[in-house]
């Protein structure tokens, strides 16, 4: 799907989407997704059969080492200028923190929710997520403002189920919400409604509105991107910029792929870190495990996840990898590409049981 430019308006709408005030209020179907249920089904048929765990799941002892391990480096590692440093609010940080940890829990979508839905599927949120990319960059809206919008599209499909025609309202829906959150001047309906190229009118975005934030009960502003963690481990290599900008598009590209819907944020944004620093030949040392809270082993299976993802056919022709693929933002996503094939070609280890 391409964005429109709003500096030039088409006349003619290629293949519009037109839908009456009351199909808006059947976006949802009336039944709830039967979700809750197989979410519980299938984590306990892994254990009582045997098998390993599906990451990031670990066993309870696989836990309790890692923990030491994490406990083990904070006990002696030197943190001298963390007073200091302004930028993290030294005197809050660590309270901070662990309320957004105790957030994350609220804000997870079931990783096998497109099981109850009828008719549509992984490939197609891909699509409507890298449409959602379009849009957001060309309104230059806030980092924050796309992962809020990403989140409530999948806690949205979660709860209902959700026909074709209605998808991509979801998502245009969705990005309005996250705006109004995070934005200091927030496109209008007006201009949400033409960046469908007119599929849907001011109106229907508005009802639409109404009916996804009674569904999540009103909880928007609970979600916290990984950004916000990426920051804080950031500080383990002086805010190295390279780093930074590629650990950014890493992190992206885990919002196409459904099968980190499982990872919370936090871990999202430690997977990322810790790829961008295999890629750059960095090391992931006592000061990064300090600041992320996760040890190499750890993160090793969603690097195989990254690697997988980017080095797949077709991925060079994802708006996400052109965004990336520009100079702004150093070529980030080309520089990703020769690595990840460069991993795949070599070889990657099997690793644990990965969601498929």
């Amino acid at each position: 799907m391409e964005v429109e430019d709003p500096q030039s308006r088409r006349q003619s709408v290629q293949d519009p989407i037109l839908v009456g005030d009351d199909e808006v209020e059947a976006m949802i179907d009336v039944q709830d997704s039967e979700e809750d249920d197989m979410e519980d089904e299938a984590p306990a048929v892994a254990r009582a059969s045997g098998e390993e765990y599906i990451w990031p799941e670990v066993s309870p002892g696989h836990a309790a080492r890692y923990q030491q391990q994490i406990d083990a480096i904070r006990a002696k590692f030197d943190e001298e200028d963390l007073e200091y440093d302004t930028t993290m609010v030294s005197e809050y940080a660590d309270e901070i923190f662990e309320y957004m940890q105790e957030l994350e829990d609220e804000i997870m979508p079931s990783p096998d929710y497109m099981a109850g839905q009828n008719e549509i599927s992984w490939n197609m949120r891909q699509t409507l997520i890298d449409w959602l990319l379009q849009v957001h960059l060309r309104y230059h809206m806030l980092p924050e403002t796309l992962w809020i919008a990403v989140n409530i599209v999948d806690r949205f499909l979660t709860q209902r189920v959700v026909s074709l025609v209605k998808l991509q309202l979801v998502g245009v829906t969705a990005m309005f919400i996250a705006a109004k959150y995070e934005e200091i001047l927030a496109p209008s309906a007006e201009e949400f409604a033409f960046m469908t190229e007119n599929g849907y009118s001011k109106e229907e975005i508005l009802k639409g509105e109404r009916i996804v934030l009674q569904t999540l009960e009103f909880k928007i502003s609970h979600y916290c991107s990984p950004y916000s963690w990426m920051r804080k481990i950031s500080k383990a290599d002086s805010y190295d910029i390279q780093t930074r900008t590629l650990s950014k598009f890493l992190a992206e590209v885990t919002l196409l792929d459904h099968r980190f819907l499982r990872v919370k944020p936090s871990m999202t944004a430690a997977v990322g870190m810790y790829t961008a620093r295999r890629m750059l030949q960095g090391d992931w040392n006592d000061s990064f495990v300090f600041y992320s809270g996760y040890t190499e082993e750890q993160l090793l299976p969603g690097y195989y996840l990254l690697v997988d993802k980017i080095a797949e056919p077709g991925f060079d022709k994802l708006y996400l990898y052109k965004k990336y693929a520009h100079k702004k933002f150093l070529k980030a996503a080309i520089y990703a590409l020769e690595r990840a094939r460069e991993q795949v070609a070599e070889g990657l280890g099997d690793g644990m049981v990965l969601a498929q």
